[in-house]
């Protein structure tokens, strides 16, 4: 099978890419395998010291991959994607995502987790759990810590989607420029780091995230076994199938 994530570094900077085109970087149990081998792997090196991830499409990620949901379940998918999360969140370089393109559902959940997260200003966010008999269960650790809770209540329940000046805005990304500025921007965040002294990032790091890599390990396991069973209900597998269809035609 063909690699859908790709690692490499230079300079002290891991990049860490999503190149699945067949399916927008839906989170796939490949897809997120490979994920956390490449964030262990760059996490463990000590020639890197911040890590980057990237999309090497014109789509960050589609959120979960439907068509795997509907045939296999998702009761392996549902905690891979905390253990993605809980990867980023406890990795002990700084991680910052570089955002462009449409990013939906469980793909949030990674730009969440992200210390930094940097977007362009056309790039589309949604949470379209509720649109599908879904909720979003997993992402919920790292997204909701990000927005108030007026804003959580608007994206979770709506599943309207958003740009990211407005993510920016409601404290899901760091930063939205402009999109043409985009690599600049990322560039800057990766100088400022670069000049941080790699134990002084690792135990910074620490305190940011204290609380919420305890709270990913306390209910981390109970989200996944509900995403997996809403999943698996009738109504969701109604809906995704339904949803499906309309994308073949």
């Amino acid at each position: 099978m063909s690699e859908l994530v790709h690692l490499g570094s230079a300079d002290g900077v891991a990049t860490i890419t999503l190149d699945s085109p067949h399916n927008k970087n839906a989170l796939s149990q490949q897809l997120t395998g490979e994920l956390l081998e490449r964030l262990a792997t760059a996490g463990a090196d000590d020639a890197v010291r911040v890590i980057v991830i990237r999309s090497a499409l014109d789509v960050f990620c589609s959120g979960a991959d439907l068509t795997e949901a509907t045939t296999v379940g998702m009761g392996v998918g549902a905690q891979r994607m905390v253990d993605v999360q809980r990867a980023i969140v406890a990795n002990p370089k700084p991680v910052v995502a570089r955002v462009a393109g449409p990013v939906r559902a469980g793909g949030i959940g990674i730009v969440a987790a992200a210390d930094i997260s940097v977007a362009a200003a056309s790039s589309t966010f949604a949470l379209t759990e509720v649109r599908l008999g879904l909720a979003a269960a997993t992402i919920s650790l790292t997204v909701l810590p990000r927005l108030t809770d007026r804003a959580a209540s608007l994206t979770f329940l709506t599943g309207d989607g958003f740009d990211g000046t407005e993510a920016a805005r409601l404290g899901l990304v760091s930063r939205a420029v402009p999109d043409e500025e985009l690599d600049d921007a990322v560039d800057g965040v990766l100088t400022s780091l670069l000049k941080g002294v790699p134990q002084g990032l690792r135990e910074t790091k620490k305190l940011l995230t204290r609380e919420l890599l305890a709270d990913i390990d306390a209910r981390g396991k109970d989200l996944a076994e509900l995403s997996a069973s809403l999943f698996g209900s009738e109504p969701a597998r109604e809906a995704m199938l339904a949803f499906l269809n309309r994308r073949k035609k």
